[in-house]
């Protein structure tokens, strides 16, 4: 059954149900108190401040300590409406956006996107891929004053295995230098690449121990024996389509937080989201 916005508001009513709940996720369970020792302690929370005290020795623990929300002024309900609305957007969620429906200053609003685009970095985190991967680049940002590909714009590279996760890089410069370390720290060895037929990935097959089959785009051939980048393709057309939607422009010093924000949402597609995301800003403690 679908988690809607009525859902999470009459979950977490007011910050009391929200701090409750992340000192739960972070501290619920404990076996002992860290601080006497006593087994299976019994907290309270403290009044007028955002912390549980232990009944036995009154040693305090502070739920946000270490999370995105420590040392923020704004209420956590707020905070869990951003995170919602993160959760739900299929085109990403613009700071003006946050500001309109959660009703903050759009210097917090910003800030706020900006620790929760944190949350959904998995770089280095997820493993490697599997096979086959379809392998292709992008240029996003910019505007093109002359004919040539990729003018003022940043290259992005992605490799996704068909039917799982995506992995992204933002790179200075879209090359077989730039390109092959990408793929040996994303890939497993001995997975099959499906390319275009970009010299990027020339000499793939010389330089690292991967499989190598592309297809000929130039020639309108996007489907060869089963090889194809379509499904990277269409990754980053959503991508293109959002970051020109919603954002507009995207400065290439952060271009890649909103990458790994559109990466996250794919691959986790077929989840909760907001569950997930919960779950990343309560780290168990």
């Amino acid at each position: 059954m679908r988690y809607t916005l009525k859902d999470m508001q009459a979950q977490f009513t007011d910050d009391d149900a929200c701090l409750q709940y992340l000192f739960d996720a972070r501290y619920g369970g404990m076996k002992a108190c860290p601080h006497c020792g006593i087994v299976s302690p019994k907290y309270y929370r403290v009044k007028q401040r955002m912390s549980f005290v232990c009944k036995e020795c009154r040693h305090q623990i502070y739920p946000l300590a270490g999370t995105i929300f420590e040392k923020s002024t704004t209420p956590l309900t707020d905070w869990f409406h951003a995170l919602y609305l993160f959760s739900v957007s299929k085109n990403g969620v613009s700071a003006k956006e946050i500001e309109r429906q959660v009703r903050v200053s759009y210097k917090t609003a910003h800030r706020m996107a900006k620790m929760i685009r944190i949350l959904m970095n998995e770089s280095g985190k997820l493993g490697f891929l599997g096979t086959p991967i379809e392998v292709d680049e992008a240029y996003i940002g910019g505007k093109s004053k002359q004919s040539k590909k990729g003018d003022n714009k940043t290259p992005v590279l992605a490799a996704l295995e068909v039917g799982g996760h995506v992995r992204t890089a933002v790179v200075p410069k879209a090359n077989s230098d730039t390109a092959v370390p990408f793929l040996e720290s994303n890939v497993r060895p001995g997975s099959m690449l499906h390319t275009d037929e970009s010299k990027i990935y020339k000499h793939l097959r010389v330089r690292v121990v991967f499989e190598h089959e592309s297809v000929r785009h130039i020639a309108k051939e996007f489907v060869k024996n089963g090889v194809t980048t379509n499904h990277v393709e269409g990754f980053f057309g959503q991508l293109k389509r959002s970051v020109n939607g919603t954002y507009h422009s995207v400065s290439p010093y952060w271009l890649h937080s909103y990458v790994s924000e559109f990466a996250f949402r794919y691959n986790h597609r077929h989840q909760n989201v907001f569950s997930l995301l919960l779950a990343k800003a309560a780290p168990r403690a």
